[in-house]
């Protein structure tokens, strides 16, 4: 974890904004036709999807058949230097999935394994509000820690961890602070 990593998040914001009048915040459907609560997009040469009929990297987005945004390269270099900052160099990123939570929003216990190259680490961005980070291990089975991820925060996991499991705690409303968590999610899907 690389606490604090990041000063201001506020020109972050603006690229989400911009990369979001693109392409659409949605709530994507898994398995079984539940609809997420985590609201979604991307940017960069590959988006991340999920349908009824599963996941998959896509090089359109499925509400525009466009071409997904492309990668701010404010997005590529803070990818870049977490990846270094956390011992994994040469990262190159293809796919940004952008997450929005809301009050309640919450990311259910999963592995990230949709990429082709599990050499290349995952970087998480938090920005917004303070989330509940549950990590576990390369079981389903293992225990689960929690940790707090506050504005500014970036996770990065990798080699021997890559598989691990992981999830999001429903967001809470924060007295005074901000009611809205982004999260930026850089792989190497490709």
């Amino acid at each position: 974890m690389l606490p604090a990593f990041i000063d201001k998040t506020a020109p972050l914001l603006a690229q989400i904004e911009l990369v979001a009048a693109q392409a659409a915040f949605r709530h994507m459907q898994v398995g079984g036709g539940k609809r997420m609560s985590v609201a979604m997009t991307n940017c960069g040469p590959w988006g991340w999807t999920s349908s009824s009929a599963g996941y998959q990297y896509s090089r359109t987005d499925p509400l525009t058949q466009r071409p997904w945004p492309a990668m701010p390269d404010s997005f590529m270099s803070l990818a870049q230097q977490a990846a270094a900052a956390a011992g994994f160099d040469h990262f190159e990123p293809d796919a940004c999935l952008i997450n929005r939570y809301g009050s309640g929003a919450a990311l259910g216990v999963h592995q990230d394994r949709d990429e082709q190259d599990m050499d290349q680490p995952i970087v998480s961005v938090s920005i917004g509000a303070t989330a509940s980070f549950q990590l576990g291990g390369l079981k389903r089975s293992e225990p689960l820690r929690t940790l707090p991820l506050h504005d500014g925060d970036v996770l990065v996991w990798g080699g021997p961890s890559r598989l691990r499991f992981h999830g999001v705690k429903a967001l809470k409303p924060t007295a005074g602070g901000p009611d809205i968590r982004h999260n930026l999610t850089f792989r190497k899907a490709k």
